[in-house]
């Protein structure tokens, strides 16, 4: 008889998003004349066209494609060497990066589940709650964690409380933890940390022989200069830290797959017996084993990001959605919601009014408004009370949904 990872069956019911396009398809098929009306702002999925340096870059790679004297079969499962230099050139230039130190892929959200892979059982993991639900979900997955509790907090777990009482940054804990996830910009609570802030956090892995798993998908909606967009910018970063970056928001990418991994050759782990294992040959083993790489045309795409006319097309999309935020962040604090988030990331965080949980909000936002949100609740208990808008829309949504809201809100 084949067993199955048992582990699976700790997962609470559906995975948050697909739970969403559930409850929305449920209440679509029962209301056909409403569902026309669905504005969704729920999932953080880009809904611009791709840049066109990025368009005509890939139709450059399809065209190679065809030709039998420039097709490319198999390449390597790191990346082509262009798009890691482009990478290493235009994103952590003065970092101390390398090339060879860059792992393409085909998406972040991949990528933060599969670094499980490179690390054993027993290790301490710490969480912020709210969380991005992919981190806990792979954990639970690959048996790291006890059963959950009522409120779907899973033992073995050390989760960190992001609050409006700490800006939504987790703050250093007392306890020691072994593996350690910081997402900046925050998703979802759209807080950024401060340099302050991040060098307590290197200071405090390497004091624990720590490494952090820094996510920096959003790293290119940050307008404060003052912010840290990688965890690279923190002196011994190298020595602590693995950083995830994504072409998903910054190009579009979200139908497209592209995104990366940093490990630095100085990065490494224990052995269990003494010995110290450098965690760039281990991932650089596995991507090699369970990937084949991503395709051709999709890294030239990716490469043409860093053009002078990819960089002027992602600045000029990175400003539609910033803009976006803003008319969500200055609608819901007219109303008098708290409001957190969408000033240096596409993610607006906002308090529910008196009585209501977040799924409830999520409820009535759909029935009555025809909005699309996320419940707070998803994303662990902390974020229950919260709800988050996602920026990435159109213009003309986003000003219906600040219609609705506020209509919705004020009555």
């Amino acid at each position: 008889m084949a067993t199955i990872n048992t582990n699976f069956l700790k997962l609470k019911a559906g995975y948050l998003f697909p739970e969403i396009a559930r409850r929305v398809k449920a209440y679509s098929d029962a209301h056909p004349g409403a569902a026309p009306r669905i504005i969704r702002c729920g999932i953080g999925d880009v809904t611009e066209a791709l840049p066109q340096a990025v368009v005509e870059a890939m139709h450059e790679g399809v065209d190679e494609m065809a030709c039998r004297n420039t097709f490319k079969g198999y390449g390597p499962e790191q990346g082509y060497e262009f798009l890691r230099q482009a990478i290493v050139d235009h994103q952590f230039a003065d970092l101390g990066i390398a090339a060879d130190e860059v792992f393409v892929s085909d998406g972040s959200k991949c990528d933060t589940g599969n670094i499980l892979d490179i690390f054993g059982k027993g290790n301490v993991i710490a969480i912020t709650d709210p969380v991005y639900p992919v981190y806990v979900d792979t954990n639970v997955m690959a048996g790291n964690t006890g059963e959950a509790d009522a409120n779907g907090a899973y033992g073995g777990l050390l989760y960190l409380p992001c609050t409006a009482a700490n800006g939504f940054v987790a703050e250093v804990p007392h306890q020691r933890a072994d593996l350690i996830y910081l997402c900046f910009p925050n998703n979802p609570t759209g807080a950024v940390a401060t340099r302050a802030q991040l060098e307590a956090w290197v200071a405090y892995a390497r004091a624990n022989d720590s490494i952090i798993l820094f996510d920096a998908a959003y790293e290119a909606f940050v307008r404060d200069p003052a912010v840290p967009r990688s965890i690279f910018e923190i002196e011994g970063a190298r020595e602590c830290a693995i950083e995830f970056r994504s072409f998903s928001k910054n190009g579009g990418f979200t139908g497209v797959r592209c995104a990366y991994v940093v490990i630095p050759k100085s990065l490494t782990g224990s052995d269990g017996q003494g010995g110290r294992v450098s965690l760039h040959q281990l991932w650089s083993r596995r991507h090699s084993t369970k990937f084949n790489g991503a395709s051709y045309p999709v890294q030239k795409a990716a490469a043409a990001v860093f053009s002078p006319e990819g960089k002027a097309q992602v600045a000029a999309l990175v400003e539609h959605y910033m803009g976006n935020a803003k008319l969500l962040r200055e609608a819901v604090a007219a109303v008098g919601l708290p409001v957190f988030g969408g000033v240096n990331a596409p993610y607006v965080w906002v308090g529910c009014p008196a009585g209501l949980s977040s799924w409830d909000m999520f409820d009535k936002m759909l029935q009555e408004a025809q909005v699309v949100i996320t419940p707070g609740s998803g994303f662990g208990s902390a974020g229950e009370g919260y709800f988050r808008i996602s920026a990435f829309n159109s213009r003309a949504n986003v000003e219906e949904v600040c219609r609705r809201l506020t209509a919705l809100v004020s009555a």
